[in-house]
């Protein structure tokens, strides 16, 4: 039976499965053995191994080889690093402490200007002072070599600042900033002071200042008095100016007298001018003349009365004496009667021109280091058009030291003189260099054709005059909190003839004269 078997497998196999079967049945078929079946059932048949037998038999062994083989690296690795490399470490750990200094102290200087014994003797003297371990000797020597290294190495950076201050701090005068190592009683050495070679010293500069003083008291003068009184009509909606008299005018003719007469504006119109009569040869004029003003009632509180006086020169140009401004016209009383009033008569050369006025507001927020300042709108800007009307936008450069860092503008309104923006403009600024820092204002009337016009400018900072300086003291005595006020527009800077639209700084002042 094995050489059929060999010869068909596949047919003595399905043979061999019907003869089983049918010995396992109970009772066994008639015609077959029990003794036969129990034979057939002991013997075991030759089977030839498969071809996936034999693959996986070998992918177990392959793959027990290779755990073996990872197991004796890694003890080989352990017992390498525990018998060779730990007492080899240990060793020159312990050479520099345990070594005897060789020679003498100069031997022991040549040694120190090795990089690596360097930073291991910082280490060392940074630990302990007198540690018995380190000679006197060498610790001196570590002592000089360590501050020669740090005054060489000097910090030319800027402190670290948030990157929104970048822009800022670039524009600054760069400091130097000496860093020192503290050896108990030894003192740091001395931080250098930031010179200011090439820049202008205002104390230097005093006769700009006494010039300028002179000139402020000038303005100041007074020019004498005048007298006129104010009543609405309700009636006819007519602001009646009654101009009565002028007291104590300076002359102006050789003769020692002048020939006075007032000019009458109801502001911002400026082309409704009426005018008194000329008197000859007098310095208390008495005028008492009626002036009608058509005006609702509603917009008297928006308007201003200017004043001008003058002495009447009959072959040359009319000198001007001075003026009054009357901003509120309700500052005496109601208007519903006749209510006399008396001013100073201020000292000015020529006619002042109303521009107009700006609100905005400031608010600063201290911890962001950021300065905010919203547009709101304009009132009365002068007309630059030949329509009678401008297109205005606004134009805000940040200033220090006289020099232009940034500038932002607003849109652009068309055909109006009292825009309405709500327009915010945001500077990132330092807490530190709020100080230094101040905010030129510009109000610009756009055009299509040409170079646009500056209708006005005001200005707000630490170093502004007037309205524009407590503006800015009031935000920064109120951080975060919005502060909003009327500003007046004034010719670009008094007459002032440098420009902000260069990024060169200003002008310098005119030294005082050598003696």
């Amino acid at each position: 039976m094995s050489g059929a078997w060999g010869v068909e497998p596949a047919r003595c196999q399905a043979a061999l499965a019907v003869l089983a079967s049918l010995c396992r049945a109970r009772p066994p078929p008639v015609g077959l053995d029990v003794q036969t079946c129990r034979s057939f059932e002991l013997q075991t048949p030759e089977r030839s191994p498969s071809p996936a037998d034999a693959g996986t038999s070998v992918s177990l062994v392959a793959v027990v080889v290779v755990v073996c083989g990872v197991a004796l690296v890694a003890v080989f690795l352990f017992l390498f690093w525990k018998l060779c490399w730990t007492p080899r470490r240990n060793k020159e750990t312990s050479s520099p402490s345990c070594a005897k200094v060789p020679g003498s102290r100069g031997a022991m200087a040549d040694k120190l200007k090795d990089p690596s014994t360097l930073g291991f003797l910082e280490a060392a003297v940074k630990i302990s002072h007198t540690s018995p371990d380190i000679p006197a000797e060498v610790q001196m020597s570590v002592r000089e070599h360590i501050v020669r290294h740090t005054r060489l190495q000097r910090q030319t950076t800027e402190p670290t600042s948030s990157t929104r201050h970048t822009s800022f701090k670039r524009h600054l005068p760069r400091q130097m900033h000496v860093s020192s190592v503290d050896y108990g009683h030894e003192l740091p050495p001395a931080a250098e002071q930031p010179t200011s070679i090439g820049r202008i010293k205002p104390e230097l500069y005093k006769q700009k200042s006494v010039d300028g003083d002179d000139a402020k008291s000038e303005a100041a003068k007074s020019c004498g008095k005048i007298n006129f009184s104010l009543r609405y009509d309700y009636e006819t909606e007519t602001l009646i100016v009654r101009i009565l008299k002028a007291f104590d005018l300076p002359a102006k003719d050789f003769c020692g007298s002048s020939d006075p007469y007032v000019k009458i504006y109801l502001l911002p119109d400026r082309k409704c001018k009426q005018q008194t009569r000329v008197h000859r040869k007098t310095l208390n004029p008495t005028f008492d003349e009626h002036f009608h003003f058509p005006v609702p009632y509603e917009e008297l509180a928006d308007r201003k009365l200017h004043l001008s006086v003058f002495d009447f020169d009959r072959f040359s140009r009319h000198d001007m004496i001075g003026e009054v401004i009357l901003d509120n016209l309700f500052e005496a009383s109601d208007l519903s009667r006749e209510t006399s009033i008396w001013k100073d008569i201020q000292y000015a050369t020529s006619e002042s021109v109303d521009l107009g006025e700006i609100m905005f507001s400031l608010c600063y927020l201290p911890t962001a280091g950021r300065l905010t300042l919203t547009v709101i709108k304009c009132r009365n800007l002068k007309a630059m058009d030949i329509t009678g009307y401008s297109d205005p936008y606004v134009k805000v450069s940040l200033l220090c030291d006289g020099r232009r860092l940034k500038k932002k503008k607003t849109t652009i309104k068309k055909n109006t003189l009292n825009p309405v923006y709500n327009e915010a403009i945001i500077f990132d600024i330092p807490p530190e260099n709020m100080d230094q820092v101040s905010l030129l204002i510009s109000v610009m009337d756009y055009d299509r054709v040409g170079h646009n016009e500056i209708i006005g400018v005001c200005r707000v900072g630490i170093n502004a005059e007037g309205l524009g300086r407590d503006h800015w003291n009031e935000m920064l005595a109120y951080p975060r909190k919005p502060i909003a006020h009327w500003h007046s527009l004034v010719e670009q800077w008094q007459g002032r003839a440098a420009s902000f639209d260069s990024e060169s700084s200003c002008p310098s002042p005119k030294p005082p004269p050598t003696p």
